[in-house]
């Protein structure tokens, strides 16, 4: 097995005692979950994109989402109970979580933010998300993960076109 970096999310998993593989691939810039699952030959579905977002109070939140679907921001906002949610641009996106865009992991983000899962993660049986770094996923039980993070479950998935 090829040696993996220890970021800060694999800190954060060690310390909680939270079982998992890492899986290095090589990363492709503007590549996504598309080319993660292809790389790691998984199906897409399972892969799990962090995407940091701002509410109207330009407050940070994370929201955990399967890699072929969107996030409906309008249905997002209306959980969190405020006017409006949106994706931050990846300069704020990077000073909010501590890691770089293509490399964010919601383990061991610099600010304490609310983490919100889509629910139906909870129905794959492994989840791959990002280790917090570029070209570096980890897969795990996907209700270990929304334990440790205490993850907000959601229903805010749009299939993606």
């Amino acid at each position: 097995m090829a040696r993996y970096p220890v970021t800060l999310a694999v800190r954060a998993l060690r310390a909680a005692a939270i079982s998992f593989e890492p899986h290095l691939y090589p990363w492709e810039p503007r590549g996504g979950t598309r080319a993660s699952a292809e790389a790691l030959g998984v199906d897409e579905h399972r892969v799990v994109k962090t995407l940091i977002f701002e509410d109207d109070a330009r407050a940070p939140l994370c929201v955990l989402m399967h890699g072929d679907h969107e996030v409906s921001s309008k249905q997002l906002a209306r959980h969190v109970g405020v006017k409006t949610v949106g994706p931050c641009s990846p300069e704020v996106a990077d000073r909010h979580s501590g890691y770089q865009v293509g490399g964010t992991s919601p383990f061991g983000l610099r600010r304490p933010m609310p983490i919100y899962m889509q629910r139906t993660i909870l129905d794959l049986p492994v989840l791959y998300i990002n280790g917090g770094a570029r070209g570096f996923l980890v897969s795990m039980d996907p209700h270990e993960a929304a334990r440790v993070l205490s993850a907000d479950l959601v229903d805010v998935a749009v299939r993606r076109t």
